[in-house]
Order: C-alpha cells, then sequence, then structure tokens
C-alpha cells in the first residue's frame, strides 16, 4: 500500500472517529450551572474542549486504522469471507 492511500486512509478514519467521540463527555449549562451568554441556545455545549476531542479522535483513528492494516497485511477478512449470497458466482468465476 503506498503511503498516500495509508494517510488517505487514515484521514477517513480520523473524521469517523471524530464524529464519533464528539457527542461523549459533552455537558450543557444547566447540568454545569453556568448562566447562558444572552443570544446563546439553550442546547449549546458548556464544556466544550476541541483539545479533548482531537485527542480523543486521534487516539481512537489509531487504534481502527491499525486494525484495518493488519487486516490488510494478514488478510483476515476478504471479499470472499463476506459474501452473503451463497452460490452467487465469485470474482474468478467459480461458484462459493
Amino acid at each position: 500500500m503506498r503511503w498516500t492511500s495509508i494517510l488517505a486512509i487514515f484521514t477517513l478514519f480520523w473524521v469517523l472517529s471524530a464524529f464519533l467521540v464528539l457527542p461523549f463527555g459533552v455537558r450543557m449549562h444547566d447540568e454545569e450551572g453556568v448562566d447562558l451568554v444572552p443570544g446563546q441556545v439553550e442546547s449549546a455545549p458548556a464544556n466544550f474542549n476541541p483539545k479533548r476531542i482531537v485527542f480523543r479522535a486521534t487516539v481512537l483513528a489509531i487504534i481502527l486504522f491499525g486494525l484495518f492494516f493488519a487486516n490488510y497485511v494478514n488478510g483476515w477478512i476478504t471479499v470472499d469471507t463476506l459474501n452473503i449470497f451463497p452460490g452467487a458466482p465469485n470474482y474468478d468465476g467459480s461458484r462459493s
């Protein structure tokens, strides 16, 4: 696998991880006991910390990409493993 492919796939895993970790640990103003700023919506988080989100997303992306890359190298799960239509022709023309 080329390094550009590795970078692109890791970036996809990082963005997915960022969206996965974003809602964890968020507390609203009423939970924190903090007053709202005039014009602020009540559902806005009171303790948003982008550094924490970036750190968590990076750790999760490294773990997920490590599993992906280990599967790529070792071939644990292949396209033939995920054949949900038994009896359909495989990619080599044979039937499963």
